[in-house]
């Protein structure tokens, strides 16, 4: 682990120092109100939760399932018992470096106190008989409190850490885990209803009841996450192959996946096809394997016979990964990514609709990244330039609808090129309409005889 920045560190150490005292207030007054049997009992689930999920997995599941113990003792051990139990991460077996240690426990004491406090200010208490269902509503705003504070010190330590701001961390990670969270949470209530003398007097046996079904669940879960992060490294072998052929295109691949998924969503496609279209977008050029290297790393102007190889290379992508089944749809992103509306793209000149949708997605992604980075023969282009292209391609070449939707997603998310304009680069070098009864031109390669007649002396 490289050692955190002075400003994380200093962070670490004030988010410590404001969770101590909340900490001793707590042990001061829990020490008489707080039944020491239930204490432990929870302090063991939190801790089997915590060790368990931590074990190659990190996504919010891990992070939310911790929460059903945290929030049972609200209503269980009251507010004083439920900071104390926010200790137990501390003795968590995965043994993280101490720093991590510390701040992973203060953040979860502070994240309870304030969930302890809005419980109480709301109404709520420890279960009785007259307290159900009114427990409800507290119950939900103190496990809202709870996600939030915690949430915001987690983005708060990896703005220091690694230098991302904020909001970026809140809207690309946290976010998304407040409905795990929240919703994992709840099982916390239904722990404690299930386990007070009060309620239905199952006593610790109620976390069988409630937490064995959440581990199965997220063993489930695991499962499929190691089977996807098998489907990624499967493609990023053929990645790797494909752009140490063509070594002006690297990195290309992995940024046509990310603008795909920003058109996907952007037009509200499920986000099962959106999975699917981003291992399209990253094996777009895969068949790229099948063209020889002198003509992808050519820098003066293709032949016919040149640019005719790389016109079969969505064709070979095909054939080379037609057999790897959990791609699906991909195949049609794959073959189809350089049609154009007006038919006169390839492999098989198909026409406006006829295009799948992961084609039309893939085809202004790639235009997009191609236009933005630098390649042999041009120079890149900066993003606004590239959008003001597409749109007057849009139509005849590009899917309108495709298009307006990355326009519309760029809005929202800064893109990153790993490349600046090096010169000026004009409309004709990147997107240039074929002309009647020529060719059609690959937009990715202005090489090509389409743009330019063939030279009497090609190269060989």
């Amino acid at each position: 682990m490289d050692p955190l920045p002075l400003k994380a560190r200093l962070y670490v150490v004030a988010v410590a120092m404001s969770a101590l005292p909340l900490l001793c207030l707590a042990l001061i007054n829990g020490a008489t109100s707080v039944d020491v049997i239930d204490l432990l009992f929870l302090a063991a689930l939190y801790i089997i939760s915590d060790s368990i999920g931590s074990k190659g997995s990190r996504d919010a599941v891990t992070i939310a399932l911790g929460s059903v113990s945290a929030m049972a003792a609200l209503p269980l051990l009251g507010g004083w018992g439920a900071i104390i139990l926010a200790c137990s991460t501390a003795f968590a077996t995965d043994s993280p470096p101490l720093i991590k240690r510390v701040f992973n426990t203060s953040q979860l004491v502070l994240a309870a106190g304030a969930s302890a406090l809005c419980f109480v200010l709301m109404g709520g208490s420890e279960i009785t008989e007259d307290s159900f269902p009114q427990i409800i509503l507290p119950f939900l705003l103190a496990l809202t409190v709870h996600c939030l504070v915690n949430g915001a010190l987690v983005a708060g330590i990896v703005h220091f850490a690694q230098g991302v701001p904020v909001r970026t961390v809140w809207h690309g990670t946290m976010a998304k885990s407040v409905s795990g969270y929240v919703g994992y949470g709840l099982f916390g209530l239904l722990l404690a209803v299930l386990w007070a003398p009060a309620g239905a007097d199952v006593g610790p046996a109620a976390a069988v009841l409630v937490l064995l079904p959440l581990f199965v669940a997220r063993w489930a879960y695991a499962q499929y996450a190691e089977e996807q992060r098998a489907y990624d490294r499967t493609v990023r072998t053929l990645i790797a192959a494909v752009e140490t052929k063509d070594l002006y295109t690297r990195g290309h691949s992995e940024r046509v996946a990310a603008a795909s998924v920003l058109i996907a969503r952007a037009i509200g496609m499920r986000e099962d096809r959106v999975a699917s279209l981003r291992y399209a977008g990253m094996l777009h050029d895969v068949g790229k394997l099948g063209v020889p290297t002198r003509v992808l790393q050519k820098t003066g102007q293709l032949t016919e016979e040149e640019f005719a190889a790389i016109k079969l290379h969505p064709v070979r992508g095909l054939e080379m990964i037609r057999e790897i089944e959990f791609l699906g749809e991909a195949f049609a992103g794959i073959m189809h990514h350089h049609e154009r509306l007006d038919g006169r793209g390839y492999p098989m000149g198909l026409r406006g609709a006829e295009i799948p949708e992961f084609a039309r997605a893939i085809a202004v992604a790639d235009a997009f990244d191609s236009m933005t980075t630098t390649r042999s023969y041009r120079g890149a282009r900066t993003p606004e330039d590239a959008l003001v292209e597409l749109r007057r391609c849009a139509g005849s070449q590009f899917d309108t609808v495709m298009v307006e939707a990355l326009v519309s997603a760029l809005d929202e998310h800064q893109w990153q090129s790993e490349t600046t304009p090096l010169f000026d680069v004009t409309a004709e070098d990147d997107v240039v309409p074929a002309p009647s009864g020529s060719p059609v031109f690959d937009h990715d390669d202005p090489r090509s005889v389409a743009a330019h007649p063939p030279s009497k002396n090609p190269a060989p």
